[in-house]
């Protein structure tokens, strides 16, 4: 018999995106070992039971969609492949740049690169299936049960379960606090107009990772820098964007630009290991009011913006109950189109997905040496900058639907954020 599962309300959501990204979400770690395959299908397959999401197709029947549960092979999940030094990163991004359809019948899929005694682990999953949030708390999971499972032949089944459901945001407020939640139905992003200057859309386009990171040395001096301005990394890194995009696109220096930058939704929620892997990411939108005389006054001007929403009881949560209300009172064909009116996507974003914990990612205790975590490919005009922070080493990486001049483009940037961060800890 045929076995459904709801379709939520950020799979939904992630699944209206499709005209502005590819919602995929991309994870790189390279190990000075070769992974045991046997061990890794054995996780993989545990894991993937416990998610049934995982192994879904995405039926949008245009009424009420839903997920049909598939049945799979581990060897429809994983890829394996040895390859020369000269091949691996050809290869990589290859398989770290393709997209897999709602319908498809697996909603991830996993490749092991071995070179020279060596193996790089990279993943592919669904946004609509979990967000960088959960991706990270999977791939934690996923290197755990493999080293038990190597070591103690403890059964790989440590993995959370429970609703996908966005109302667990809810679960831990009061009654009135609650009361007053689920009726923030005003979005409060406003909408602006300044893009990220990549060339116009084009049919030969195609999607490319670029990537930069940072030296480990950075880090500490970015972080005391950051405490005596009263700001975070984060706001580090937003200012820097600001400043950086201000010169890369030529913006008039007196206009108001707006950055969103995502907002984990677990914040709100006391013990999250009682939901399954899911979406609980919303967007706050950072706003100066013009381009700095210096870099430090537009980290000014970032901090100023960023502690107003900070300050908010209900960070993130404003207009969540205008989309529930949008996708539980009519039709899906409908309701995309009443959201599509009344939601604006952010031209520009920031999705800082925070530290790779190396202890954590440990496969029988080989720590990874090198990796990276990334959103999704974004659609012209539309840009996402995701960040994360490996062994102090902090890495940029911006997937887009491009080609060379678009590649240049993002490597200029990447060349004025490294300027800007530099000014900012001298």
């Amino acid at each position: 018999m045929e076995r459904r599962l709801n379709a939520e309300l950020w799979d939904k959501m992630h699944y209206l995106f499709r005209d502005f990204n590819d919602r995929m979400v991309h994870v790189e770690l390279r190990y000075d070992f070769e992974i045991d395959l046997d061990a890794l299908k054995t996780v993989l397959i545990c894991f993937f039971e416990k998610a049934p999401v995982l192994h879904s197709s995405f039926t949008d029947n245009h009424v009420r969609p839903y997920w049909t549960v598939n049945d799979y092979t581990v060897d429809e999940i994983l890829t394996v492949k040895t390859v020369s030094a000269d091949e691996l990163d050809s290869e990589i991004d290859s398989f770290l740049t393709q997209c897999i359809p709602p319908e498809a019948k697996l909603q991830m899929q996993v490749a092991v690169f071995n070179c020279g005694g060596k193996s790089t682990l990279c993943v592919v999953e669904n946004h609509m299936c979990m967000d960088g949030g959960d991706f990270k708390y999977f791939m934690n999971a996923l290197c755990k049960n493999y080293s038990d499972y190597v070591n103690k032949k403890a059964s790989p089944i440590n993995l959370k379960t429970g609703t996908r459901s966005y109302e667990s945001v809810y679960e831990d407020f009061s009654p009135a606090e609650k009361h007053m939640a689920k009726n923030l139905f005003r979005n409060i992003n406003a909408k602006d107009d300044h893009a990220f200057p990549l060339t116009p859309d084009n049919i030969r386009d195609h999607s490319f990772i670029a990537r930069r990171t940072l030296p480990a040395e950075l880090f500490d001096p970015i972080k005391s820098a950051g405490k005596a301005h009263g700001a975070t990394i984060n706001d580090m890194l937003t200012a820097a964007y600001f400043h950086s995009v201000y010169e890369l696109a030529g913006f008039d220096r007196n206009e108001s630009v707006s950055i969103s930058c995502a907002i984990d939704l677990r914040r709100h929620i006391k013990d999250s290991s009682d939901t399954g892997v899911t979406n609980h990411t919303a967007w706050m939108q950072c706003r100066v009011p013009r381009c700095g005389k210096d870099i430090f006054e537009t980290l000014k001007f970032t901090i100023e913006s960023v502690n107003q929403f900070k300050s908010d009881r209900f960070i993130g949560l404003h207009g969540l109950p205008l989309l529930s209300l949008g996708y539980k009172i009519l039709p899906q064909a409908a309701s995309e189109e009443i959201v599509k009116i009344g939601y604006s996507n952010p031209l520009m974003a920031m999705s800082n997905i925070g530290i790779l914990d190396v202890k954590k990612l440990a496969l029988d205790g080989n720590e990874p040496t090198d990796g990276f975590m990334s959103g999704a490919v974004k659609y012209k005009p539309y840009a996402l900058l995701s960040v994360t922070t490996l062994r102090k080493n902090i890495t940029f990486s911006m997937c887009v639907r491009g080609n060379d001049d678009d590649r240049k483009i993002v490597e200029r940037f990447f060349d004025l954020l490294e300027k800007n961060i530099n000014l900012l800890i001298k």
